[in-house]
């Protein structure tokens, strides 16, 4: 057993800290004294390293909880991810030092590639990784095996067009290692499934109230709601250049319009796309 300043001392983590973990409920004693002093054992510690390890990835304390303690999430997988993302972190660092030596030397090499090879390869096993055995089995229909999809998924995420497609995405997370990360952390298709359904709810919300004052705080209590589903589904801490992408194909795609109003109603589609807007301009 090791008392709370030998855990500092090891980890280097302050008694403040580790006390704050305790009153939250992520990293409680083993046990805790008559005399009051927090002791912790081997297991704990344990835990204590997976929650530091989330928190090289600024995963907030309330998400770190929710997946320390939530049995269905296979914790060593998530693990398992966070390295992948740190090696792709070191391939593009040693990318960029290569890059340098070579203007050093004279040798202007230029590369504005947004995604690598490697970047794909990883993208594409996290994807396959998340895939049930019957999404499996279509493709190995359709393409003959996982082999030749894989073959298929490289060459057609790896052009000029999903390039483009990857620029757009860094700049709805903020840099390419959140795209990364976002990528291979995907949550199991039982969570998306709740996320997507949640955000189906949401939007009829929305449509309930078509026609009222896209600023009144009605409407923006909706799109409030709706603000905070995305930001779940899709990994992201600030979703509003993306939500007002979609206010603009929202109001002004017409075909679009015409097959989400037959989903949520009449004018639906075009009212949803002023309240995104009235609430992310602001």
């Amino acid at each position: 057993m090791r008392t709370v300043k030998e855990v500092s001392e090891l980890t280097g983590i302050s008694v403040r800290t580790l006390h704050y973990y305790d009153e939250i409920g992520l990293f409680e004693p083993t046990v805790v004294t008559e005399a009051g002093y927090r002791l912790y054992d081997d297991k704990a510690l344990e835990r204590l390293q997976q929650i530091l390890f989330f928190r090289e990835f600024d995963m907030p304390l309330k998400e770190i909880k929710s997946i320390m303690e939530n049995p269905n999430l296979d914790k060593n997988q998530l693990l398992r991810s966070q390295k992948q993302v740190l090696i792709l972190k070191k391939e593009r660092l040693e990318r960029l030092i290569a890059g340098i030596d070579d203007i050093l030397k004279g040798e202007n090499r230029m590369d504005f590639e947004i995604f690598s090879k490697a970047d794909v390869e990883q993208l594409y096993g996290a994807f396959v990784d998340h895939m049930s055995e019957e999404n499996k089995a279509v493709f190995i229909e359709k393409y003959g095996s996982m082999e030749q999809y894989k073959k298929h998924f490289m060459e057609s995420a790896s052009g000029k067009k999903a390039q483009k497609n990857y620029a757009k995405l860094v700049e709805w997370y903020g840099d390419k290692d959140s795209v990364l990360s976002a990528g291979t952390n995907s949550a199991n298709s039982q969570i998306v499934d709740a996320w997507s359904k949640r955000s189906d709810a949401v939007f009829r919300k929305l449509a309930a109230v078509k026609g009222a004052d896209v600023q009144s705080f009605e409407v923006k209590e909706i799109v409030g709601e709706l603000d905070f589903v995305f930001k779940q589904l899709y990994q992201m801490k600030d979703v509003s250049k993306m939500m007002l992408e979609m206010a603009g194909l929202y109001k002004n795609d017409a075909d679009f319009q015409k097959k989400n109003d037959d989903i949520y109603g009449d004018g639906a589609t075009k009212f949803m796309g002023e309240a995104l807007e009235a609430f992310y301009n602001v």
